[in-house]
């Protein structure tokens, strides 16, 4: 059922964007660039994505299908999944190929470390669990939902990119195999949130919906 739900969506309807602003990793290849705005870039494509279902009335048209209500929102819960998964995957040769080319540092902020990912992995966290609670509610105030997640990711994006200028946090900026290994732990903890807010946001999202009248 998973996979034909997951296949559903992406065959049938998933935007365009959603794939285009998945592949945003090679942004990491341009000197003096903010690099967590490949995280950001993925929220617009599912945010251009939950539009584009309403648009079309997708969910409507799902809930007409012999499938429950929580099926319906764990098929839009994978689509965000998986591009945030392409997301990170995508952009992680491009990471290494950075390290081949360019022998200094990022001015603009945090490079495309280890830590990098375990940061990322938080906004889409923060993210995740406030836009779709958010849109199942009502299925239909997607720029509404979008805004608020959008803000919260945004601020967690800046305090990222201006921690590593601390020479306490210097650290967090770090390429070096040693200075990698200390920021282990932030990518567990990224891990570690990530699967707990994915874990919520489906839970309360289709607690939610069960009390939308469409």
């Amino acid at each position: 059922m998973t996979s034909n739900l997951l296949y559903k969506e992406l065959r049938l309807a998933a935007h365009p964007n959603l794939f285009i602003f998945a592949l945003m990793g090679p942004l990491v290849l341009i000197p003096g660039y903010p690099y967590m705005m490949v995280f950001l870039f993925s929220l617009i494509g599912n945010f251009v994505n939950l539009m584009y279902t309403r648009e079309t009335n997708d969910i409507y048209y799902t809930t007409l299908l012999p499938l429950k209500r929580s099926e319906v929102v764990l098929g839009k819960w994978l689509v965000l999944l998986v591009s945030q998964l392409v997301t990170i995957l995508f952009s992680i040769p491009f990471a290494f190929l950075r390290l081949r080319l360019f022998s200094l540092p990022n001015p603009v902020g945090i490079e495309a470390n280890v830590a990098f990912y375990g940061f990322g992995l938080m906004i889409f966290a923060c993210f995740n669990f406030i836009f779709l609670t958010s849109y199942f509610q009502t299925v239909y105030k997607v720029g509404t939902s979008f805004l608020k997640g959008l803000f919260f990711a945004t601020v967690l994006a800046v305090i990222v990119e201006v921690s590593v200028h601390f020479p306490m946090l210097t650290w967090l900026d770090t390429v070096t195999f040693a200075g990698q290994l200390k920021q282990l732990p932030i990518l567990a903890a990224g891990v570690l949130i990530y699967v707990v807010a994915m874990w919520g946001a489906y839970k309360v999202s289709a607690k939610r919906f069960r009390q939308v009248n469409l």
